[in-house]
Order: structure tokens, then C-alpha cells, then sequence
């Protein structure tokens, strides 16, 4: 328990003191300003200890005069002085103070490691999407430099998904004018790309 030393005290300051709750309890707002000045040293210094930080400290103090004027006759006569309950309910809210602060340190550090584990997977999929629209928008550039037939039959087999004899079967072209069309138009698209066309057609000429 945190100790706190206090002033001396003398028997008619515990009747002052209650007076000071009579007063509050009868709604005479002045009262709480005096209940304050006659504690706030000894009650900021315990709040102080407790939560070892100023702004903290007298946030607790605000906390404990507020609920002393909305509820005076809280305190127990029979159980001890004013003092002692007011001193009391000082610790109690300065703990609770401390168990607020790091519950939110740790919240906050739990929510910055979720970012910091999300944001290499979220960087790294904006990346790919943008490495593939780059892709995408090349090979259909260079696509639109290609022969119409050539284009067709491409586009068919490779964004279609058909086959060599079916894309015959679509152009009305011969299947032998089908492979040729396709062969060339990949090689003018290697040569455009500077590297190999992915799904280039098989010798058994399936494919999609």
C-alpha cells in the first residue's frame, strides 16, 4: 500500500470537514472549491505516487472531487475521518488509473504489431496487383500491333480459352492457317516483349 505522509491534523479540522460534506450535500457548489484546497496537496501528492505521472495524477484528483459532489453521503462516519475516505478513494481511482493506462499501452501495442505483420503482406499484394496491370496493359498493346488475324486467333485461344480447332471453327479459318496465324503472332510478340509468351500453344496444339 502507498504511504503518504501527511500534515498534522487537529480534532476540529474532522468537524470542518464534515461541515464541508453538510455543505456539499445541500448543494452549495463553493464547498467542493474548499473540500479541494484543504486536500489537493495531500491528495495530489498520493495520486502522484501512484500513477507517477502529473497530468494522470490530476485527472484522478478531478475524478474523486467530482464524485464527492455528486454523492457526499458516501461516506461512512462510523468507518473513519473525512480525510482518511477522502485519501482512500484517491488510491482507489489512481490504481484504477494505472490499470486504464497500460490495458491502452496494451491494446496499442497489439495493434501496432497487427499492422506491422499486415503491412508487408498489404505492400506486397498492391505490388503484385500493379506488376500485373503493367503486364496486362503491355501485352495488350502489343497485341493491338499484331495482324487482325493474328490478334484473333491469340486472343481467342489465350483470353478465351479455346482451343487450336475450336478457334478454327470460330474464324472459319483452316485449322493448319489456325497454328500459323498463332505461331507468328507469338513470335512477333516475343520479339515486341523481349521474352517468352506464357501458355505458348503445346505440339498437340490444346492449348487454352
Amino acid at each position: 500500500m502507498v504511504l503518504v505522509s501527511r500534515p498534522l491534523r487537529r480534532p476540529e479540522d474532522g468537524a470542518a470537514d464534515r461541515q464541508l460534506l453538510a455543505r456539499i450535500a445541500a448543494g452549495d457548489r463553493t464547498a467542493v472549491d474548499d473540500l479541494y484546497e484543504r486536500f489537493r496537496r495531500p491528495a495530489f501528492a498520493l495520486a502522484r505516487r501512484v500513477v507517477a505521472d502529473d497530468v494522470l495524477a490530476e485527472d484522478v484528483l478531478q475524478d474523486v472531487f467530482l464524485a464527492v459532489w455528486r454523492d457526499p453521503g458516501a461516506f461512512d462516519g462510523s468507518r473513519g475521518t473525512v480525510a482518511s475516505w477522502l485519501l482512500a478513494m484517491v488510491h482507489h481511482k489512481a490504481v484504477d488509473a494505472v490499470r486504464r493506462e497500460e490495458s491502452h499501452r496494451r491494446r496499442q501495442a497489439r495493434a501496432e504489431d497487427e499492422l506491422a505483420l499486415a503491412a508487408p503482406v498489404a505492400v506486397s499484394d498492391v505490388a503484385d496487383e500493379a506488376a500485373d496491370r503493367v503486364a496486362a496493359a503491355t501485352v495488350r498493346s502489343a497485341l493491338q500491333a499484331l495482324p487482325d488475324s493474328q490478334r484473333e486467333a491469340l486472343t481467342l485461344a489465350y483470353y478465351g480459352g479455346y482451343t487450336q480447332r475450336e478457334v478454327a471453327a470460330l474464324t472459319g479459318a483452316p485449322l493448319g492457317t489456325v497454328k500459323t496465324r498463332m505461331l507468328a503472332g507469338m513470335r512477333r510478340l516475343k520479339d515486341a516483349l523481349g521474352t517468352g509468351v506464357p501458355g505458348e500453344t503445346p505440339a498437340d496444339g490444346t492449348a487454352r
